[in-house]
């Protein structure tokens, strides 16, 4: 009998697993602006209907909808940036498990906001429907960082 800890191979169907190196994918910067109102929090919402990436495995394209809500800190992210680094994921062939969190990381590192909930609608693909959550939350972020 297998240990709890002991996990299956990866890849036990043999597929060409191919996906983009996260060096190598070259996405369009985030840019920003300052947030006039620091201590006044909002909340700002983007809905991305037309994301789309390419599958690592098919080659195919994966589509979503990307949903942001923030919370800013002293900047925010500009939409036509924004809107350019999303459509620069066109051509990367990435998880969509690694996707929202790639795009919650440059999220966080362009405009350090208080606080972002990020979720990944994908089209269904083969009878599956998926969606990927992730949050970010600076003050929980800092505790971390001091223990």
């Amino acid at each position: 009998m297998k240990s709890s800890t002991e996990l299956p191979p990866i890849n036990q169907q043999g597929l060409d697993i191919c996906a983009t190196p996260r060096k190598e994918m070259n996405l369009f910067p985030l840019d920003t602006f300052p947030y006039e109102f620091p201590g006044k929090e909002i909340r700002i919402n983007f809905e991305i209907t037309e994301f789309t990436a390419v599958c690592p495995f098919s080659d195919f394209p994966d589509f979503a909808t990307i949903r942001i809500e923030y919370v800013p800190n002293e900047r925010c992210i500009e939409l036509k940036s924004l809107k350019l680094y999303i459509n620069s994921f066109r051509n990367i062939k990435v998880f969509h498990e690694h996707v929202i969190n790639i795009i919650l990381e440059d999220f966080v590192a362009a405009c350090d906001p208080l606080r972002v909930d990020m979720e990944g609608d994908f089209h269904v693909r083969g009878n599956i429907k998926t969606i990927v959550r992730a949050s970010y939350d600076r003050s929980r972020s800092s505790r971390q960082e001091q223990e």
